[in-house]
């Protein structure tokens, strides 16, 4: 691998050294990646327990928006995360960046026709339930990045 040369040594000496193979290694098992999928099933179990929360405290009806709402975040994702792990997506770095924008858009553009299609597929949909529901399961991104742990608990060797 060829190195750009720095055009001053101050710029040199902030660079850490290289890793070694073991050193690589060891920094994976303390911070190993985090997997699309247990995303996906997260959001399916929040999902699923806040319209249990919903039938529990306002009934039916209510329930059912708030899982429509979820299920407009859960199938989108599942759909990127099925595109993101592809063999296509993953032939080279090119491939890989053009398919996550191509992913995103297919999931943005499901989502938006999904809230659309709402008021025709659910019968007395309850707007503001569906939105609780929407926004409770998409914050699961947020909490998985922010509990890396829990979602890959790493055994002490």
């Amino acid at each position: 691998m060829t190195r750009i040369p720095f055009e001053d040594q101050e710029d040199a000496q902030d660079l850490a050294p290289p890793l070694t193979a073991e050193q690589v290694r060891e920094l994976r098992k303390q911070q190993p990646l985090l997997s699309v999928w247990r995303v996906v099933l997260a959001q399916c179990f929040v999902g699923l327990l806040v319209a249990g929360v919903a039938w529990w405290v306002s009934g039916y009806v209510v329930a059912v928006s708030v899982a429509y709402g979820a299920l407009a975040v859960i199938i989108p994702a599942a759909l990127f995360a099925r595109g993101l792990t592809s063999r296509v997506s993953s032939l080279n770095v090119g491939t890989a960046v053009f398919g996550f924008f191509v992913w995103e858009l297919v999931k943005i553009g499901l989502t938006v026709a999904m809230l659309a299609a709402a008021s025709r597929i659910v019968s007395d949909l309850s707007w503001p339930a569906m939105l609780v529901g929407l926004v409770v399961t998409m914050k699961v991104y947020w909490v998985a990045l922010g509990m890396r742990r829990v979602f890959y608990p790493v055994s002490q060797t």
